[in-house]
């Protein structure tokens, strides 16, 4: 379509049909957000219909743009835009909206709806995931091929994923990387559920994103001509965009545009049928699609066709080239041959390794075979020896394998999600284990989702030390393995750790969370002790008992050498001790219910657990007989040995209290 055809009526009529589809499934399900779909049609139609380089016959197509729909409260837009473009996605559908078992949830759900490129959920993600797709983006084009990767990321968001502090962090990364690839469309309405912006929000946007290094645009929402140019420029411009749309929220509803009322609520019965008046259709017919519109809105097609038909084809005779070959093969999921072949070994002579060190040997033994495991740290890399050796550091227009994410790990852990949408990139980054709040909403996210980045949390206990218990991160351990479809694992050793390491890259179907020490812990003897590979079963026997088995010490990280310690005297005083190594709670569960009771029998019931974290969950293992140690407290500053001592996490503890539970 040229640009002289945006006065045709066709297009008014098609953008009033997205409208009204949307009204029409927030008021059948009596239930969402009606206002925000209302407002943001022009800005769809043009994005599906003029700008976004998409086949809704393949949605799936590598080359092609990505669409995120930030402000997921307004869900129906997407889908009614979905459904006319002609996506897999039915009027049934959009009629079945937030209902149980439909694919139209009440926010758009990454895996349920071809086109949903993510899950948006909580406002401010969006916009975040979106700079890492916009990354994702970049590092394909200048690493495998410009031409078949040069697609861009565009963004419709509000004034709460504006409001939310992720998106300073990521907006201010993506100025800085001068991310050209990256677009947002912020619907600039005036209103939030409790009433006008001006009750909270009275910032000037356009100046803040000018300051990150953004370019910036100013556009009436119903002037498409106005838009359609912004658009245009926008993608010509080496920084990323930002296009402000003065829009208002449920517009045509006579009563209610302009209103709180349009937000978070249908807009009923009556003041529907006013608004379908006002747009010249029938106030008692739900859910029309006229002929004309909707064989208007799928000759989008065609062009999606043509698109792809060229990439396709220009795709076709670059992808025997190493690069593409390569690329290829961890898009379908393949890991190059021997790709752990050189993850480190280490032996008892080597002596104490902090879990962080060995984190880094491991990452540099896999990068060498896997040039897409890229990675990056909240500006700590040299505490969570989280660089790769001689890759680069990523720059403004530059890409490289080392991110340098700033003190942002909100928007950290977002743009991670966003690597992870990029087909065949594998990212990981660390912080600080207690920096795990910052991250949570994403790391929640991504396990929702089934994407797999991988998280590198050193500084994992009291063991940190004279930081102090702000820094001491006595309860995330709880905390995060109460997360669905997140794998926790925290090594007891430099071994462990390298294990951690394979199974984190092997098992990709959730993020996996890799919790290291500072401090420096003693390297199990494999030839004495069980071997290593054990790991991949989250919990095993690493030193069998003597004799008749009469209790059983369970233990992760920093603790195991407790439990070893403690075996010996235990078994010296006639009592036989098994020492369990528990580094993962999820990868055991995952393990068949007779290997489960080899590892810990019923008939055992005298258990006794040591971590340095909550003792919370610990119950599940030791049962109602037994004794977990650990931390139902706060830490203190001190150094980490004396903090230790005082906390009881020594052998001598560990001792007494499994002779006490004997007794």
């Amino acid at each position: 379509m040229s640009s002289s055809k945006l006065s045709d009526p066709i297009v008014r009529q098609s953008i009033d049909t997205i409208r009204l589809l949307a009204a029409d499934a927030v008021e059948k399900a009596n239930s969402g957000h009606p206002g925000t779909p209302m407002e943001a049609a022009p800005i769809a139609y043009l994005l599906y219909l003029r700008h976004l380089e998409h086949n809704p016959t393949n949605p799936e197509w590598a080359g092609r743009d990505r669409f995120i729909l930030s402000c997921g409260h307004a869900s129906t837009l997407i889908y009614s835009m979905l459904h006319l473009t002609g996506y897999d996605l039915s009027l049934d559908d959009i009629k079945n909206f937030r209902q149980f078992g439909s694919k139209t949830a009440g926010h758009p759900e990454f895996g349920h709806v071809p086109g949903v490129e993510t899950t948006t959920g909580p406002l401010g993600q969006g916009v975040a995931v979106a700079v890492g797709m916009a990354m994702g983006a970049q590092y394909l084009s200048q690493q495998v091929d410009a031409d078949l990767f040069d697609y861009r990321t565009w963004v419709i968001c509000s004034d709460g994923d504006l409001m939310e502090g992720v998106s300073a962090e990521a907006g201010s990364l993506a100025g800085h990387l001068q991310l050209g690839n990256l677009n947002y469309v912020y619907l600039d309405n005036k209103i939030t559920i409790e009433g006008n912006t001006d009750l909270a929000f009275t910032e000037d946007v356009g100046t803040r994103y000018l300051a990150y290094g953004w370019h910036v645009e100013r556009v009436e929402g119903e002037n498409l001509p106005e838009i359609d140019a912004a658009m245009e420029r926008a993608k010509n411009d080496p920084r990323p965009s930002i296009i402000i749309a003065r829009t208002h929220i449920g517009i045509g509803a006579p009563n209610k545009q302009d209103t709180a009322g349009a937000h978070g609520a249908p807009l009923g019965g009556d003041e529907l049928a006013l608004t379908k008046q006002a747009y010249g259709r029938d106030p008692q017919e739900t859910f029309v699609v006229p002929a004309e519109v909707a064989e208007h809105m799928v000759g989008c097609q065609d062009r999606g066709a043509k698109l792809e038909q060229q990439w396709q084809q220009l795709f076709e005779q670059k992808k025997s080239t190493p690069q593409m070959a390569g690329w290829l093969a961890v898009r379908q999921g393949e890991l190059p041959a021997g790709w752990d072949a050189d993850l480190p070994v280490f032996t008892a002579e080597d002596g104490a390794k902090a879990t962080r060190q060995a984190s880094g040997a491991a990452i540099n033994g896999l990068a060498a075979k896997m040039p897409f495991l890229i990675g990056g740290s909240a500006d700590l890399a040299p505490s969570n020896n989280t660089e790769i050796k001689g890759a680069g550091s990523w720059l403004p227009g530059q890409s490289a394998r080392n991110i340098h994410y700033g003190i942002r790990e909100h928007a950290m852990g977002s743009i991670m999600n966003g690597l992870c949408h990029t087909p065949g990139l594998i990212p990981f980054a660390g912080t600080f284990f207690v920096f795990a709040d910052y991250m949570r909403p994403a790391i929640r996210m991504a396990a929702l989702m089934g994407l797999a980045p991988i998280y590198v949390m050193t500084h994992d206990s009291i063991g940190l030390g004279e930081d102090g218990p702000t820094h001491q991160p006595v309860e995330h351990l709880a905390s995060l393995r109460a997360m669905p479809n997140l794998t926790v694992i925290r090594p007891a050793d430099a071994n462990e750790t390298s294990e951690a390491w394979k199974a984190a890259i092997a098992n990709r179907k959730g993020p996996t969370m890799l919790v290291l020490s500072r401090q420096g812990l003693p390297t199990v003897d494999r030839n004495k002790f069980a071997p290593v590979a054990e790991v991949q079963k989250g919990g095993y026997v690493l030193a069998p008992e003597t004799g008749e088995l009469q209790i059983i010490l369970l233990a992760s990280g920093s603790e195991v050498q407790h439990a070893m310690a403690a075996q010996d005297t235990l078994q010296a005083d006639g009592i036989g001790t098994r020492v369990v190594s528990m580094p993962s709670w999820e990868l055991f569960e995952a393990q068949d219910a007779a290997y489960r009771e080899q590892v810990l029998p019923a008939a055992c019931t005298k258990r006794v657990s040591m971590e340095a974290g909550s003792t919370f969950g610990w119950e599940r293992y030791v049962g109602l007989q037994g004794k977990a140690i650990g931390m139902d407290e706060f830490g203190a500053s001190a150094p980490a040995g004396e903090l230790m001592q005082h906390f009881g996490f020594t052998t001598e503890n560990l001792v007494a209290v499994a002779k006490q539970l004997l007794d």
